[in-house]
């Protein structure tokens, strides 16, 4: 499963490097791939990835997501 992640607050490639970090550690991500330019990150994972979770790991580290497709 592919989800589409828009994130609000992102300025810098330290911002990626925590969003991708973030992402990463959450069970059943595979794949995580950040664009600063589009405020986005795309993730490959499996159907267990729930929206809360993901919307908790990047609130937790100072970002909000805006939209999850």
């Amino acid at each position: 499963m592919k989800k589409e992640i828009k994130i609000d607050g992102m300025h810098c490639e330290h911002c990626v490097a925590r969003v991708d970090s973030a992402l990463s550690a959450l069970n059943g991500v595979d794949k995580v791939k950040v664009n600063l330019k589009k405020g986005i990150a795309k993730i490959d994972c499996d159907g267990a990835v729930a929206d809360d979770a993901i919307k908790t790991a990047i609130a937790d580290i100072g970002f909000t997501v805006t939209a999850i497709d």
